[in-house]
């Protein structure tokens, strides 16, 4: 069979993934003689679509499977999905809210039951689009954070943790979101720099002429004021302290309190205290016994307690409020104010600090192994630096709320009893009487636990903990953990504290930290806002393989990456000449001796050199990866295939390969394929879609398939360090001729008269090779001389490490030449007095966005660059005359 002439990837991808499947390549069982290596897919959410997050989270993890499977691991990469309880239930409401039903008219049975269907319908695209990417997960082994296997080591770990102490109940101001109807953790809140206004408002005293005034951001609070404090060192206010004021508007009294919390540098100096509705008020009001009054409530309106106000949603409430108090001359003072607003990072809601009666984890026991093993070394953080990151938060961690205002998810296992109050926990079954007075009148908690909940158990949950099976002996603790630094607190840090409590033991020894990928801009990419890059879309352009290449390439960014379409388009040419250099040598190895034993001594520089390159990049690529280093092992690859092997070596082979009565025909066709293939072993795990389709046609393989291929190692003595500066030399000499024939625009089928002068130790050199360096130049003729006697003839020069190399030339086209590059000098240097004159402009730095002002500073870079090399050409020509 013949390589097609062009590579479509949409022609192959799919073709190669269902070849996998259906050997079941990705699939892992115990092999007690092999070392297990184990990854953990951080679970999407079932509602989720593929966003170029995932492409690069999962692309990583990819490539260290397949790259460890051809080393010879037992890998295992376990997929699955979340649950993902606010967000699924949020789709689901919104489908029904289309159909005039809420999930309280069908009821909490009824609700689910929709929810789970719709998750059968539409919870697995996620999966097929993953499946697109080529990612090579367990898919036998696949997880669900809700079905009966989690679900059994939830409630275990609940169980466990409630008879610990670990978890209680009680009344404390959480995160609350009106949209989403429920609590929501102090990591699932973002904060936002959002343009506001500090109002000044006069809260008159209750026995006297006058006020205090106070400076706030919210106004509409303040119907929920108890009091007003004031630090007890100001002395603006120390004889106030304990006098009433009469709160505006509403027309209670409240009074002036002295505590630390106020700030006197701060507005005026006096802050409101708003138990309900402000975390550091309510602590306030806990040192001070105040009784909080609740005027927002969980729908996001105004309750009774705010009086005339009552109804109102908490905008509107913002707006008469401020309107009133101008109207009664009690507004003194309005500033613009730039301040940090908290939101749902599920729905973009501001959320509302709220007391709630909820469920809590106590942290710190849990916390202290966890940072004890990670002080220790026994879990290693990648990049180094997220291990203070993790260890700063862990020490000062807070209890965790874990209750959920949902139906949705995974249900409290605690029962109460209406008889006698009992409040008791069973998992075993689902109790019908109350294990204390044996009443029947029992109910259980209707909240769900946090989402994250049952993710910090994926390490154990999905090989089948709290039962002691061999799938968890065997593949627990995993390898590495592949993820984005935005979850080290909501989830990397929750999977310790649960490994070590239940298991005592790491549940992953690496943590891969990779970047924040952002769009060119340096934006976070939104599908809302339009700022997102569709990783399908990408797919269907260019092709899987360029995607994932140009991922791993782009990591070298640093922390965060920005995605740009010319490295993918980069990638794809580089996937093309791939596959143009592979057709080219199946082409040409018929007869081929795959069992040609080398000798070191009988082979040619070219031969030595390859060889030798090929080895030092076996070994790049090999310790890239083991350090995670993905763009060091991607940028190795692409340098030695398309310039080492294809610009260099292929060139070279194919005049031995064009003489049938060469003795180096057979070498050489050796040579082509064993490079070739070490090569796409050592691409593989990148571009698993191109290698495993030309593996296929390779002749001479010892594989079905290249995922059960050997990865290379290198061969130590073909590493030869003198061949390669021997070659570098050779190289460069071919260069300089080649720089000349394009001073002079000359086709390359024209041949030309060229003249080497240099010593006596590099002419050796340059003759044993001066078949390789004729050949690649097109030289008519050349001749190489000392320096002593030799006349220059007229001609362009191109000096090279003390050599000088001449190409004969007449004077109108030395002189053409000289013009051409005048010209060109001419236009760029004044496009870059046009970019230099805007970059020093005060008024266009002051006004322009800064990705604007990035891409002159780079053009002017790219400019300058231009204009060096120019002059550098000029020198071959004698200089250029700048009049």
């Amino acid at each position: 069979m013949e390589l097609q002439k062009v590579y479509q990837p949409h022609k192959v991808e799919g073709k190669c993934y269902k070849f996998w499947l259906e050997n079941k390549l990705f699939h892992s069982e115990i092999n007690p003689e092999k070392e297990p290596f184990v990854i953990l897919i951080p679970p999407p959410n079932v509602t989720g679509s593929l966003h170029m997050g995932h492409a690069l989270d999962n692309t990583l993890q990819d490539i260290l499977i397949r790259f460890k499977k051809m080393q010879g691991y037992n890998t295992l990469w376990v997929p699955g999905t979340d649950h993902a309880g606010i967000a699924t239930q949020n789709v689901v409401e919104k489908q029904l809210r289309k159909k005039g039903i809420t999930r309280q008219d069908l009821g909490r049975e009824k609700f689910l039951n929709y929810v789970w269907e719709w998750k059968e319908k539409y919870g697995r695209d996620i999966i097929y689009q993953l499946q697109r990417l080529g990612v090579s997960c367990d898919w036998d082994r696949e997880r669900f954070t809700l079905d009966e296997v989690c679900s059994r080591a939830v409630r275990e770990a609940f169980y466990r943790l409630f008879q610990k102490g670990l978890i209680y109940r009680g009344e404390y101001m959480i995160n609350w979101c009106p949209r989403c109807s429920t609590a929501i953790s102090d990591l699932e809140v973002e904060y936002v720099e959002k343009e506001g206004h500090l109002y000044y408002i006069l809260y008159p005293f209750k026995d006297r002429e006058g006020g205090i005034i106070v400076a706030t951001t919210r106004p509409e609070t303040m119907l929920g004021d108890t009091a007003v404090a004031v630090n007890p060192s100001d002395t603006r206010y120390r004889e106030l302290i304990g006098k009433m004021l009469i709160l505006p508007l509403v027309k209670r009294e409240i009074p002036i309190i002295a505590d630390e919390y106020a700030d006197p540098a701060f507005g005026s100096g006096a802050v409101k205290i708003t138990p309900a509705h402000d975390f550091n008020d309510y602590i306030v009001s806990k040192r001070h016994n105040l009784q909080p009054v609740i005027v927002i409530g969980k729908d996001g309106k105004m309750t009774e307690a705010s009086g005339k106000f009552a109804g109102l949603t908490r905008e509107d409430c913002h707006k008469v409020v401020v309107e009133e108090l101008t109207q009664e001359g009690l507004l003194k003072e309005v500033k613009p104010y730039l301040h940090s607003v908290g939101s749902c990072a599920r729905c973009g809601t501001i959320i509302e600090p709220y007391i709630s009666e909820q469920w809590f984890c106590r942290m710190k026991p849990l916390a202290e192994p966890a940072i004890k093993v990670v002080e220790e070394g026994k879990i290693k953080f990648y990049p180094s630096r997220f291990k203070e990151f993790y260890l700063q938060w862990m020490r000062e961690i807070k209890d965790w709320c874990i209750s959920r205002q949902l139906w949705w998810g995974h249900q409290i296992p605690i029962w109460y009893c209406k008889n006698c109050q009992n409040t008791f926990c069973e998992i075993k079954i689902t109790p019908t009487r109350c294990p204390e007075c044996e009443s029947t009148q029992i109910y259980q908690d209707p909240d769900v636990l946090d989402t994250w909940f049952s993710s910090a158990l994926w390490p154990i949950s999905v090989f089948g903990w709290p039962e002691d099976t061999t799938e968890l002996n065997y593949f627990y603790p995993t390898s590495v953990l592949v993820t984005g630094r935005d979850i080290i607190y909501l989830w990397v840090a929750r999977m310790i504290m649960m490994g070590m409590e239940f298991k005592g033991e790491v549940p992953f020894y690496n943590v891969l930290i990779h970047a924040t990928i952002l769009n060119k801009e340096g934006k976070r990419m939104s599908k809302s806002l339009g700022t997102g890059v569709d990783p399908l879309e990408i797919m269907d352009t260019y092709g899987t393989d360029a995607l994932r290449f140009a991922l791993a390439y782009m990591t070298g960014q640093g922390q965060d990456i920005r995605f740009t379409e010319e490295k993918v388009e980069m990638s794809r040419n580089f996937a093309n000449k791939i596959w143009n250099a592979s057709r080219f040598v199946l082409m040409n190895l018929t007869n081929l001796n795959p069992a040609i034993e080398l000798k070191k001594e009988e082979l040619t520089l070219s031969e030595k050199w390859i060889l030798s390159r090929l080895q030092k990049l076996i070994d790049v690529v090999t310790a890239s990866l083991e350090s995670y280093d993905f763009y060091e092992a991607v940028a190795a690859i692409y340098k030695f295939f398309w310039s080492e092997y294809c610009d260099w070596y292929i060139e070279i082979a194919k005049f031995n390969l064009a003489d049938n009565s060469n003795s180096r025909r057979e070498i050489t066709k050796f040579l082509l394929w064993y490079v070739l293939k070490e090569s796409l072993k050592l691409l593989h795990p990148f571009m698993p879609f191109i290698t495993e389709e030309l593996w296929s046609y390779l002749p001479a393989t010892s594989s079905s398939s290249i995922m059960l291929a050997t990865f290379p190692t290198s061969k130590k003595e073909w590493i030869d360090n003198e061949a390669e500066q021997k070659m570098s030399y050779i190289q460069e000499i071919i260069k300089g001729m080649r720089s000349l024939r394009g001073e002079l625009n000359l086709p390359p089928g024209i041949e030309r008269e060229f003249v080497i002068v240099t010593t006596s130790k590099e002419q050796e050199l340059l003759k044993e090779n001066k078949k390789i360096i004729t050949n690649l130049t097109k030289a008519k003729s050349l001749e190489i001389l000392s320096p002593a006697g030799f006349s220059p003839p007229k001609s362009l020069i191109s000096p090279v490490e003390d050599v000088e190399i001449y190409l004969l030339a007449s004077e109108e086209e030395i002189t053409a030449a000289r013009l051409r590059i005048k010209k060109e000098l001419q236009r760029l240097t004044q496009e870059l007095s046009k970019v230099e004159e805007r970059l020093s402009n005060a008024n266009f730095k002051g006004k322009a966005p800064p990705n604007i002002i990035l891409q002159e500073e780079r053009k002017k870079e790219e400019l300058l660059e231009k204009k060096n090399i120019l002059l550098e050409r000029s020198k071959t020509l004698g200089g250029i005359d700048n009049g």
